[in-house]
């Protein structure tokens, strides 16, 4: 069995740096046109020719998303934009459709080509059928069975990989192939503008009762009909690598640098420490692995479609559990006495007591002693945003280290 590639998000540089840093082997990130986020900062083509030098100097990889449905008005602009991002370094392009596939072959013919879950492939002919016209890889619909991956593994090439979402947001639409953003507000979720209307809480009518709304069960918040629930994978890692999974791909180029750190952390240490058990029947991931993707913003688990049921509606509500808030980012470790120069991010108070989260990934608790602004006075609490302080507090605290608060 093959060690699975831990694939991160990247909506940003720091987001990309802090994938990197907590273990990540490959990034996937945007650049500012034909990508599926367009809600994230994304990249320009300087920033990917750095994001690309960063990665490749730790033996690591970038992958870029071409995976929006172009419109004829688009495929101008795509000659230029693959030619650009082959020269900045990228390995490899993950793309649905088929005219951007070809073109990439033209335009960037020493760029891997990846095709997105977009593409809907959920059968081993499907995977052929790209393998055979150049793909490299195959990303699986979400809607994919374990057993059935594992199926495909074994009827396709061994050089065609397979890269598999385990971790974040799911679609009510098959795919991510949705057009309820465009009914209801004219932005198109097949090119990165989706609105999310799946996350709207809603109500009957009744065409009779002019302005009367019902709601579609007796609950005054309303009800959550399309509201997927997220899925998380970290207590199944033997399964997903035993059906020959090439990447775990852990969805979330929208969220913070704090979620990419969490989630990437949690996956490298629970495949790694899978792998350091490889044999032993009773394995199971170790708690605090689990533990750590409850400190993140999410909605209810699932296991998603993978043992051959629905990852289920959250109806209840809209909006996300959150036990923790990332409080500060340290941008230089601690000296002799326990001083760290942090960047703040949420309000924390001296006397609070704080989650560290170091790249070796062990959290850790400290306590916050005393704070001092760049003038030199001590200040009772951290209230602007990007401010930098001098923390004091009584451990050490490693150099680029999330720090977080328990609400």
């Amino acid at each position: 069995m093959n060690k699975p590639e831990i694939l991160s998000p990247a909506g940003d540089m720091e987001s990309l740096d802090t994938a990197l840093s907590f273990g990540a082997d490959a990034v996937y990130l945007a650049g500012k046109s034909f990508g599926m986020r367009t809600a994230s900062k994304n990249f320009s083509l300087e920033e990917l020719s750095s994001a690309c030098e960063k990665a490749h100097k730790l033996n690591k990889k970038v992958y870029l998303t071409c995976n929006t449905l172009p419109r004829n008005a688009d495929i101008p602009a795509m000659p230029d934009f693959l030619a650009a991002a082959a020269e900045c370094g990228t390995d490899a392009f993950i793309i649905a459709d088929l005219g951007v596939f070809e073109m990439a072959k033209k335009y960037a013919p020493d760029v891997e080509r990846h095709i997105s879950t977009q593409g809907g492939i959920i059968n081993y002919e499907s995977a052929l059928a790209w393998y055979d016209l150049g793909a490299k890889r195959v990303v699986l619909a979400r809607e994919a069975r374990l057993d059935e991956i594992a199926e495909m593994r074994a009827k396709i090439p061994s050089d065609l990989e397979i890269e598999c979402f385990v971790h974040g947001a799911m679609c009510v639409s098959f795919s991510g192939r949705c057009l309820i953003s465009s009914y209801m507000t004219g932005r198109d979720a097949n090119r990165g503008d989706c609105a999310q209307p799946c996350r709207w809480k809603y109500h009957l009518y009744e065409e009779n009762r002019d302005g009367q709304f019902f709601p579609v069960e007796q609950d005054d918040s309303g009800t959550y009909l399309y509201n997927s629930r997220d899925l998380c994978m970290i207590e199944h890692i033997p399964e997903l690598v035993k059906a020959g999974i090439t990447s775990f791909k852990i969805e979330g180029r929208a969220k913070s640098y704090y979620y990419t750190a969490v989630t990437t952390n949690a996956y490298r240490h629970a495949v790694d420490e899978y792998f350091d058990h490889i044999g032993d029947p009773d394995y199971k991931v170790s708690p605090w692995i689990v533990e750590e993707l409850d400190k993140i913003s999410h909605r209810a688990y699932s296991t998603g479609f993978y043992f051959g049921t629905e990852p289920g509606q959250e109806t209840e509500n809209g909006g996300y559990i959150r036990h923790y808030n990332a409080v500060a980012v340290c941008v230089e470790g601690s000296n002799e006495k326990n001083i760290a120069v942090i960047t703040q991010r949420n309000k924390f108070l001296v006397g609070d007591t704080l989650d560290i989260l170091p790249p070796d990934g062990y959290s850790f608790e400290v306590k916050c002693l005393s704070l001092i602004n760049e003038d030199g006075e001590e200040v009772p609490s951290a209230p602007h945003p990007m401010q930098k302080l001098y923390m004091t507090a009584d451990k050490f605290i490693p150099k680029g280290s999330v720090i977080r608060k328990r609400n």
